[in-house]
């Protein structure tokens, strides 16, 4: 009698110590997936850095042919403004948002000028924020992959309960706004 009471003993905290051990890997995995989100966004920002380091140059390189562009030029301008001053992930993707369209609208005019477009200089910085525009475009989709595999695992059971405990929300996948899904329109 006493040798069932022990193996029951030892099967109750054994079921116990698997569930506490399934639980700590369920919270585990969230902290992972929520420090996957920050560090993605963290190599989103990186290139959002550069490319705003590198807008002076092109901006500068491009200033005396595109003179009856100016607005362009301001746009551009505001933007990057508005990129290194924003403090949330909504307004850096805002700001970024313009700056790509303002960039589309600099190189598809730059098409029409045939002494820019074989200017060296823009041509290497052309060629650089176009690389620096995919790189982008690849950490974004990062960020959302990131994001929903964060809100996938949140929502399956029985991690929604460690999700519930841990008093988890559901991460916001970086968006494009309509207005930068529109194709750019150059008037001359």
């Amino acid at each position: 009698m006493l040798g069932i009471l022990i193996i029951v003993v030892l099967a109750v905290l054994l079921v116990a110590i698997a569930i506490i051990g399934y639980g700590i890997g369920i919270y585990n995995g969230f902290v992972q997936l929520r420090n996957n989100i920050q560090k993605s966004w963290a190599n989103i920002d990186v290139l959002l850095k550069q490319r705003s380091d590198e807008l002076p140059k092109l901006i500068a390189s491009v200033k005396g042919y595109l003179k009856h562009e100016k607005t362009v030029l301001e746009e551009l301008t505001k933007a990057r403004t508005a990129l290194l001053s924003a403090k949330t992930n909504d307004a850096k993707a805002k700001a970024d948002g313009q700056i790509s369209a303002a960039l589309k609208t600099i190189f598809a005019v730059a098409e029409n000028y045939p002494n820019l477009k074989a200017n060296e200089s823009f041509a290497q910085l052309q060629t650089r924020i176009s690389s620096i525009e995919n790189e982008l475009a690849d950490r974004r989709e990062f960020y959302n992959d990131s994001v929903n595999n964060f809100n996938i695992k949140q929502q399956s059971f029985p991690d929604m309960i460690i999700a519930g405990w841990m008093k988890l929300t559901p991460a916001e996948m970086f968006k494009v706004s309509e207005a930068d899904k529109k194709d750019v329109k150059v008037e001359f």
